[in-house]
C-alpha cells in the first residue's frame, strides 16, 4: 500500500478526473490542467461552458478535435512542465489552445512552440471559447446536451473547491503571480454561498476554500454586505465561514495569511462550525529573510498566535510551506528556521527549493545559494518536518475521530481522511477491514490503530 511521500508538491491540484460519454458526431474537448487547485478550477468553468454549448469533454488526445492546456507559471520548473505538456498535445492532437498563467507571456509560448493556435492568460474565460469556436464549431443538440446544474467538476464528486476570490495584493519578491492574476478581486458572497448551494445539493460533502489569499478576502469590496436568505452577510472571511459552516458540509480554509483577524476563526472550528485546519503559507521564520521576501518579519508574534490558536481550539491542525535556500539565506538564518519548528510544532509541512523565475524581484537579490546546500537544506529541513509528523500522528493511535472517505480500492481497502487531511497534499487513513457497505463520500466514525510518518490505520467503530 502506498504511504504519502515527503516530497509532495504542495502547490499541485489533484489529478483531474473526466467524464467521457459522447454521443455520436458530438465535438469533443480534451483538457490538460496543471498546477494549483485555483487553476483547476479555472479548467472546470471553462469545461462547464463548453459543455453547456454541446461540447464533449475527452480524456485523451486521440479522442479529442482539440486540447486546452492550462498552464502553470509559479516556478521556473513549472513553466518548463507547461512547455513539455504544451509539445506532447502538438504531437499527439496537432490542435491546441493555451490557457492560464504562463498564457500571460504569449510570445514566450509561441517561440517553443508557434503551432499553437491560441494563447490567453489566466481566467480569460470568453477567449478561450471564442478560440474553441474558431477550431471546432459548437454542434449542440438540445435535445440531448443537457447540463447538471453543478457544472463539470474534474475532482471526485464528494469533495469541491470553492475559489472566493482571485489575484493578490502581496508583492512578495519570489513570486509574480499579482503580475499574471492581478490584483485582489473577491465575488460577492452570496455568489459564493448560492454556488455552494448547489455543489451541497449535488452531494458534495467538504469545501475546500481557495484563492490567493483567503484570509483577504472581501478587502477589496471594503468588506460590503451582500443580500442572502432575508438578511445580508458581509464580504469577510469571518462572516462567510460562518455562512458556509451552516451548509451542512466539511468546510477546510485554504492560504489564509496569519492577519490578526484570524484568531475570530477559531472559535469557529472549536464550536466544529469548519474543519480546526488552517493552511497558512508562513515561507521562512528568520526576519532578515522574510524581509527579503519582502513578507511580514513577525516570525515571533507568529508562534505566539500559534499558542493562542491552540489554546482556543486544542484539536486545530496547522499546515504550512517553507522555501529553502532563499538567496542570501545563511546557516544561521537556516537554523533559525529549524529551531522554529520545534517551537512550532506544525502538524502538515511542505517545502521547496528555491528558484528563480523569471519577471520575480528576487532573481536580482545578492548572494543565490548553490543546489547543493539548497539540497542538504532541505533534506535537512524534511528530516525534522517527518520526525514532528510521526511524533504527532503516534500521538493519535487509539483516538476516535471522523473520516471521509476517498476511494475504495478492489481488495476493499478503503482510503480515507481525517479533518486534519487535505486530499493529495497531506496524510490518509487506510481502513483494512469492514468496508464493504462504504462508498465515495461516505463519513464514518474509525478508531486509530496504527500511525506511521505520514499515515493513519484505523477500524470502524
Amino acid at each position: 500500500m502506498s504511504q504519502n511521500p515527503p516530497s509532495l508538491r504542495p502547490d499541485l491540484a489533484p489529478t483531474p478526473r473526466f467524464d467521457d460519454t459522447r454521443r455520436p458526431g458530438q465535438p469533443s474537448i480534451g483538457m490538460v490542467s496543471l498546477g494549483c487547485p485555483k487553476a483547476l478550477v479555472d479548467s472546470e468553468r471553462i469545461l462547464t461552458r463548453l459543455r453547456a454549448e454541446g461540447y464533449a469533454i475527452s480524456p485523451d488526445y486521440t479522442g479529442a478535435d482539440a486540447v486546452i492546456v492550462n498552464t502553470c507559471g509559479f516556478l521556473d520548473s513549472a513553466k518548463a512542465e507547461s512547455l513539455e505538456a504544451i509539445g506532447e498535445a502538438l504531437n499527439e492532437n496537432g490542435k491546441v489552445i493555451v490557457t492560464g498563467c504562463l498564457g500571460a507571456e504569449p510570445e514566450y509560448i509561441t517561440g517553443v512552440h508557434p503551432r499553437v493556435l491560441a494563447v490567453t492568460g489566466p481566467h480569460q474565460y470568453e477567449q478561450v471559447l471564442d478560440a474553441v469556436h474558431g477550431a471546432v464549431p459548437p454542434a449542440p443538440d438540445p435535445f440531448i446536451d443537457l447540463l447538471p446544474a453543478s457544472g463539470v467538476s474534474l475532482t471526485p464528486r464528494h469533495y469541491s473547491y470553492l475559489k472566493i476570490s482571485e489575484g493578490c495584493n502581496h508583492k512578495c519578491k519570489f513570486c509574480i503571480i499579482p503580475d499574471m492574476r492581478g490584483k485582489l478581486a473577491s465575488r460577492p458572497a452570496h455568489a459564493i454561498l448560492r454556488e455552494v448551494e448547489k455543489l451541497v445539493d449535488a452531494g458534495v460533502k467538504e469545501l475546500l476554500v481557495i484563492s490567493q489569499d483567503t484570509s483577504a478576502y472581501g478587502v477589496d469590496r471594503k468588506h460590503d454586505a451582500n443580500p442572502w436568505k432575508g438578511r445580508e452577510v458581509r464580504s469577510h472571511i469571518t462572516h462567510l465561514a460562518r455562512e458556509l459552516g451552516e451548509l451542512g458540509a466539511w468546510v477546510r480554509l485554504h492560504y489564509i495569511y496569519p492577519y490578526p483577524h484570524v484568531r475570530e476563526l477559531i472559535p469557529l472550528m472549536a464550536e466544529g462550525k469548519i474543519l480546526p485546519y488552517l493552511d497558512i503559507p508562513f515561507q521562512h521564520a528568520h526576519t532578515d529573510t522574510l524581509r527579503r521576501m519582502a513578507r511580514p518579519a513577525a516570525a515571533e508574534r507568529t508562534l505566539d498566535r500559534i499558542a493562542e490558536w491552540r489554546d482556543i481550539c486544542p484539536d486545530i491542525t496547522l499546515r504550512s510551506t517553507f522555501i529553502v535556500g532563499y538567496p542570501g539565506e545563511t546557516e544561521e538564518e537556516f537554523q533559525t528556521l529549524l529551531d522554529w519548528m520545534d517551537e512550532a510544532q506544525l502538524d502538515r509541512v511542505g517545502c521547496f527549493q528555491y528558484e528563480n523565475v523569471d519577471g520575480a524581484r528576487s532573481n536580482e537579490l545578492p548572494d543565490h545559494v548553490p543546489d547543493e546546500v539548497k539540497q542538504d537544506r532541505w533534506d535537512r529541513f524534511m528530516e525534522k518536518a517527518q520526525a514532528i509528523s510521526e511524533a504527532k500522528l503516534a500521538a493519535k493511535v487509539g483516538k476516535v475521530m471522523d473520516v471521509i472517505v476517498d476511494d475504495i480500492d478492489e481488495d476493499g481497502i478503503a482510503t480515507c481522511r481525517t479533518k486534519a487531511d487535505a486530499p493529495e497534499i497531506d496524510g490518509n487513513l487506510f481502513i483494512d477491514e469492514g468496508t464493504e457497505d462504504l462508498s465515495a463520500g461516505d463519513i464514518v466514525t474509525v478508531e486509530v490503530d496504527e500511525a506511521s510518518e505520514y499515515d493513519l490505520w484505523g477500524r470502524r467503530v
